[in-house]
């Protein structure tokens, strides 16, 4: 499966944003997806564990309990290959950093003047 098709599921991506702050039990993860998205824990083990068959997460068991945590290699390749496209918004926030520091230097002006 291809790293956007991965992504391309909102569940997925949910996952990877709860495992972003931190490891997290598999019991953890499922509670907060089965209250946003209501569906079954055996729907969340399904995308828990097409994101660890892709590379996204690693699992360890520690006890009777499965914690997964962000496998960031995957995420530096869909990196990677964005940066072809990085120039097409890079440019618009250079110029939206230019527009704030202007803003800034007119307030300072103001308030000195």
């Amino acid at each position: 499966m291809h790293a956007f098709d991965v992504l391309g599921d909102p569940v997925r991506r949910r996952i990877l944003e709860l495992l972003a702050d931190g490891e997290c039990s598999a019991g953890e993860v499922g509670a907060v997806v089965q209250a946003e998205f209501g569906i079954s824990q055996p729907g969340v083990s399904q995308h828990l564990r097409v994101l660890r068959e892709n590379g996204f997460t690693t699992v360890r068991a520690e006890g009777t309990r499965r914690l997964y945590a962000v496998d960031p290699t995957p995420l530096v390749e869909i990196d990677r290959w964005l940066d072809r496209y990085r120039s097409f918004w890079d440019q618009r926030l250079d110029a939206l950093g230019t527009e704030i520091a202007r803003g800034r230097r007119e307030r300072r002006r103001r308030q000195e003047g």
